[in-house]
């Protein structure tokens, strides 16, 4: 596989549908009375889910492209939000704005040419770029899982 392709794939698999459902549908006419909802047995509910993706994103983006980053968030206390449900309508739009542009972010990294992926990251520990961008995935697919799960035992999923 190219550079260029292996660029393209990357970025696309950040958001993609093709082998699974992606963050957008999983969210996609969710009504708002189910957000703050936990199922029995289920540890979380869809905000704090969602939350916790755009946190975590939002920390690893911030490592790859931050050189004065340090990192200074407590696991898990500071990757969860305080409350099972979003404090407003205004709050899930926010966190989900939020998790779309820095997917974005991570894409546009992941497809620049100038970045060497393999690169480690100067101010970590020997972490890569691809290794974060990797970690981001897998991260996001594994929360979008629990996220259908979660929707289903809810009644809330089509």
């Amino acid at each position: 596989m190219s550079d260029e392709a292996l660029r393209d794939h990357l970025a696309r698999i950040l958001d993609w549908e093709e082998a699974h459902v992606g963050f957008d549908k999983a969210i996609a006419d969710l009504p708002a009375e189910k957000r703050g909802a936990r199922a029995p047995g289920f540890e979380h509910s869809v905000w704090e889910l969602v939350e916790h993706m755009r946190i975590a994103q939002e920390d690893i983006l911030d490592f790859c492209v931050n050189p004065k980053y340090v990192h200074t968030m407590k696991w898990p206390d500071d990757y969860w939000p305080k409350a099972p449900a979003p404090p407003t309508a205004r709050a899930w739009n926010a966190s989900v704005a939020a998790f779309r542009k820095d997917r974005r972010a991570l894409k546009r990294l992941a497809a620049n040419p100038r970045l060497d992926l393999s690169a480690r990251i100067p101010h970590g520990d020997g972490q890569t770029y691809i290794r974060e961008i990797l970690l981001a995935l897998d991260h996001n697919a594994y929360h979008v899982g629990e996220l259908i799960v979660l929707r289903r035992l809810l009644g809330a999923w089509k």
